[in-house]
Parts: C-alpha cells; sequence; structure tokens
C-alpha cells in the first residue's frame, strides 16, 4: 500500500492497483527484476502494477474471458514513470523501439494507458508465444508467421481478448496492448505536440 500511495503522489494520474480491482490478474514486473532489456531492476522492490481505473476495468473484462478457456493474462508492464522511461531508452541505446520520453508524449505507459501482457494457463504455467519480452527481432511481431500452430493459437487468444476488451495492440511488440480511447486521456498540449512530431507512429513505441 506504501508503494502505491508513494508512486500516485508522484503523478496527477489517477491510478489503481490492477491488483486491488481483479485479484486473479498475474503480476511479474519485467522492470523490478534483471529480466529485462535492461539487465537490472528499474523499478523498486515492492512496485505494483498501476494502470488508470479504466484500463483495470477492460483488464478485468480480458481476463473474464480467457478464463473461459482455461487461460489468464500475466501482466509484464504497466504504468511506468517517465524517469525510468529515460533509464529504459539510455540502455536500449536510443533504438527505434523505445520511446524518447522528452518527445512528444513519450511513452503511454507513462500515461497509465498502456500494459504489457502475456497469456499463461490456469495453473499459472507459461505457454508458448512467440518471443520473451522486450524482444526486437521480427520474431515479436503482432502477426506471427512462425510455423508453430500452438503459439498461432495463443497470440489469436491473446489478441481477441484484449481487443474485445477494448485495446489495440502494436504492430512490432506482440506483447503491447493500448487502451483504445487513448486520445482523450492526454492533456490536449501533450496531443498535439505529438501528433505532430510523430503522426500516429509514435504509438509503435513502449
Amino acid at each position: 500500500m506504501v508503494a502505491v500511495k508513494s508512486l500516485v503522489a508522484q503523478t496527477a494520474i489517477p491510478l489503481v492497483d490492477i491488483k486491488s480491482v481483479d485479484p486473479t490478474i498475474v503480476i511479474e514486473l519485467r522492470y523490478a527484476g534483471t529480466n529485462n532489456l535492461a539487465g537490472r531492476a528499474l523499478y523498486p522492490p515492492g512496485t505494483p502494477a498501476l494502470v488508470r481505473p479504466e484500463v483495470a476495468l477492460r483488464l478485468v473484462t480480458a481476463q473474464a474471458f480467457l478464463r473461459r478457456y482455461q487461460y489468464q493474462l500475466k501482466i509484464w508492464d504497466a504504468y511506468r514513470p517517465k524517469s525510468v522511461q529515460m533509464q529504459l531508452r539510455q540502455a536500449a541505446h536510443n533504438n527505434d523501439y523505445v520511446a524518447d520520453p522528452h518527445a512528444g508524449a513519450g511513452s503511454l505507459h507513462s500515461w497509465g494507458i498502456a500494459v504489457d501482457a502475456t497469456l499463461i494457463d490456469a495453473w499459472n504455467r507459461p505457454v508458448l508465444m512467440a518471443t520473451d519480452f522486450d524482444d526486437f527481432t521480427p520474431a515479436a511481431m503482432w502477426h506471427y508467421l512462425g510455423p508453430d500452430p500452438a503459439i498461432r493459437s495463443h497470440l489469436h487468444l491473446l489478441q481477441i481478448a484484449m481487443r474485445d476488451a477494448g485495446f489495440y495492440g502494436l504492430r512490432t511488440e506482440w506483447w503491447h496492448f493500448v487502451i483504445a480511447n487513448w486520445q482523450k486521456y492526454l492533456p490536449p498540449e501533450e496531443l498535439k505536440r505529438a501528433l505532430q512530431a510523430f503522426g500516429m507512429r509514435w504509438q509503435d513505441k513502449l
């Protein structure tokens, strides 16, 4: 609870802990450990997975859909402070996949309207997916082109669940999802700067 209050106090964005809305959604924040692009923890111990309330409710919808098929969501990332976004961009050597927090509106994670999610089974076991998290190879593309029917099935199920719950996917990262009406959650000046600087391309950055 202390970690939640601390993060919320640092931002004017209304945020809720995903676990407080749906305790069945599994959380494994990759940037709270070392298994990520940076190779080190970027979040302090006990960091919760926070999102805007509207995002949390849509995740509840996706989770309910998946549980009917004996699967469920695992969240790899949610709200990401701009300070962490800067560290991540430096770790990625300013590549085209990681948004510059000082350009346009930066990452949509920093506005509480994006999540990184994967699929696990009903017993919390990982299932075959196209790649691991933070994979910037063609294998991570939204449209899986590999030969494995199990991976194709898992990706399709995740995509359907998130789409029907009101999320957009990302062309270059199968795990990244943004609330469908994301524009309304950005301050007008931030949205204007983002669209002027990058058009719609900025959506394609984590």
